[in-house]
């Protein structure tokens, strides 16, 4: 079965100017002034893919950054026995590949397109002379790598301190429904992942995220009508998530 998440708010940026965009506030590494999103918009290439296609798969080599403008995004891993794990969705404006490429190494993860993506990619060269260029793109990188290690860290915290199955997918729901509403109240969000698939983000097996989404619903904690899910009781709810 599958859980269409897709955004209530929009995803999709009105321009291809990095400029222009209403989404550009949405994270970090975009909230530039505009004599560097002028320039950002003079280089690197806008890319539209559809869903479900990889943008770039883990272990290849680091070539290119990637900004996410529009959609949602599945990074995975996966082990040599062919084992696969969701590490995280990305959102408009986060920034795919980085570690990667300042280090010269290969991507460490697979990026898959859960929808209908727009993508800005950026070569290396172009990159590194960027932030030569405008001091506060290389602050805002350095800053999207700490949310980066700040989310792994609270990613690997959910995993290995929950003491429940409900405990670990309420923080990944409470953590999809923060990232959709973006300083509002309403706790509403979507996306486009299986049961599957959000058992792998949080550690279960499919069976368990079926059972426990029943059961949130059934006690007044989630309300699922169709393609909206919303976290009703956010106080009870976010109780889960310490438990």
């Amino acid at each position: 079965m599958c859980i269409s998440l897709s955004m209530l708010r929009p995803t999709a940026p009105s321009t291809d100017s990095c400029k222009d965009c209403t989404l550009r506030g949405l994270r970090m590494f975009c909230n530039l002034r505009d004599d560097a999103l002028h320039h950002l918009d003079q280089i690197g290439v806008q890319i539209r893919y559809p869903a479900r296609v990889s943008i770039f798969q883990q272990g290849e080599r680091a070539r290119a950054l990637h900004v996410l403008c529009s959609g949602h995004v599945k990074l995975s891993t996966t082990s040599r026995e062919g084992k696969t794990m969701i590490l995280k969705i990305a959102w408009p404006g986060d920034v795919l590949g980085l570690s990667a490429l300042l280090s010269e190494g290969n991507y460490e993860v697979t990026a898959e397109t859960l929808e209908p993506c727009q993508v800005k990619t950026l070569r290396r060269d172009e990159f590194l002379t960027f932030i030569d260029s405008f001091s506060e793109a290389g602050r805002h990188s350095l800053e999207s790598m700490a949310n980066e290690y700040q989310s792994a860290f609270r990613d690997a915290r959910r995993l290995s301190l929950a003491t429940s199955a409900a405990s670990r997918l309420a923080n990944v729901l409470l953590e999809m429904a923060r990232n959709a509403a973006c300083g509002k109240t309403e706790m509403r969000f979507t996306m486009a992942l299986t049961h599957e698939e959000l058992g792998s983000l949080a550690g279960l097996s499919r069976e368990t995220v079926t059972r426990l989404l029943g059961k949130f619903q059934r006690e007044g904690m989630l309300q699922i009508r169709g393609s909206s899910i919303t976290i009703a009781d956010a106080e009870r709810f976010s109780s889960l998530t310490e438990a």
